[in-house]
């Protein structure tokens, strides 16, 4: 901000001198004025800097005094010009930069060292007092600037750290509530999951006793293994509440494992392009679509050959699951009516929120769901 002021004192200094007496030139006193005068501009000039601030104390200091030394010569060769703006810009800048025990005591040498050589070179008492006041004035005066800029630094940090309290005070309350709504959905939700799967699984043995037909066990049989399901994701949906870490794509290796064995069917996965981490919303978007896209195909396609493919893009991620049945096959057709149909519509929901897109549909031989997120 006093950067434009630094080059004005420069510009001042540079017309008072060459327009004093003796005049810059390369004899006599007047080469050591040019030499004081050059000096002046230089270390000035690097002064102003931005980067100035950032090197070592003694390297400021050297610069400062260099600075302060030419603003005496140049008082005592040309005692009746602009000179003693020179100085004055020296006792600022040490005040204002160094450290206060430093900065004070080259200003006090840089004060010292005008009014002698005011003196020296003929100058009146009120001459000297006039300079020596007006040093001790800039002092002053830089010592009050770094103290207000000291404390506004105190003042953006208390509050940043009062922001980031807040924060935490934010994420501390979202988190009691999170774990308080997660308690009712454990103690509700599970409590219920529970029960049914324990009547589910009496209602199968008493169809197995009365011979009940296959399609009714099969229907039975279905939805015990959805409410062994629903009672896993709300589990999981506990977890989350509790800030645990909701599934991903990472863990599609063990999903595609787990769905084989149980499915005793052939499921293959596929990754193609670089892999790099998602968005977690994104990351669970994929993975709840391939959970979903299986289940389909354990309910509706029981033994086909599965290819799950999940492809990294430059600006989007895509996940494919596809089914291929050999011949005809009408297995799982006495399952068609059990689910909801609920299941891909709820998914195409959590993608559109994430700007993400799904497809599914029929191919020559079974089924394809592809999802698509960019991410």
């Amino acid at each position: 901000m006093l950067r434009p002021l630094g080059l004005l004192v420069m510009a001042a200094v540079a017309f008072g001198a060459i327009n004093g007496h003796p005049a810059p030139a390369l004899h006599d006193r007047g080469l050591g004025v040019a030499a004081a005068l050059v000096l002046f501009l230089i270390t000035l000039a690097l002064a102003v800097r931005n980067v100035f601030v950032e090197q070592p104390v003694l390297v400021q200091a050297a610069v400062l005094a260099a600075m302060g030394a030419a603003g005496v010569a140049l008082v005592a060769l040309q005692p009746k010009g602009a000179t003693d703006l020179a100085g004055g810009a020296a006792v600022w800048m040490a005040v204002a930069r160094l450290p206060v025990p430093l900065g004070v005591g080259l200003a006090a040498a840089t004060t010292a060292g005008l009014g002698l050589a005011e003196a020296l070179a003929g100058g009146s008492v009120a001459a000297v007092a006039a300079g020596l006041l007006l040093c001790a004035l800039l002092g002053l005066v830089a010592h009050f600037v770094k103290q207000v800029r000291a404390s506004q630094q105190t003042t953006e940090l208390l509050l940043a750290q009062l922001e980031d309290a807040r924060e935490q005070q934010l994420e501390a309350a979202a988190l009691a509530e999170r774990s308080k709504i997660a308690g009712e959905l454990h103690d509700v939700l599970a409590h219920a999951l529970s029960g049914a799967a324990l009547q589910l699984q009496g209602a199968r043995k008493l169809a197995e006793r009365d011979g009940a037909s296959a399609e009714v066990r099969a229907a039975v049989d279905r939805a015990g293994e959805l409410v062994r399901e629903g009672l896993a994701n709300a589990r999981q949906a506990v977890g989350a509440l509790h800030g645990e870490v909701a599934p991903g794509v990472d863990q599609l290796e063990a999903l595609v494992a787990e769905f084989a064995a149980d499915a005793a069917a052939q499921v293959t996965l596929r990754v193609e392009g670089d892999r790099r981490a998602l968005p977690m919303e994104a990351s669970l978007a994929l993975y709840r679509g391939a959970q979903e896209a299986l289940t389909n195909v354990g309910r509706y396609a029981p033994g086909a050959a599965t290819t799950v493919l999940l492809r990294y893009g430059s600006d989007r991620t895509t996940l494919t699951v596809e089914d291929s049945l050999s011949g005809t096959s009408d297995a799982g057709a006495g399952l068609a009516g059990v689910g909801g149909g609920n299941g891909l519509r709820g998914l195409r929901e959590r993608l559109e929120r994430a700007g993400g897109r799904l497809d599914a549909g029929p191919t020559g031989s079974g089924w394809c769901v592809r999802l698509e997120i960019p991410a």
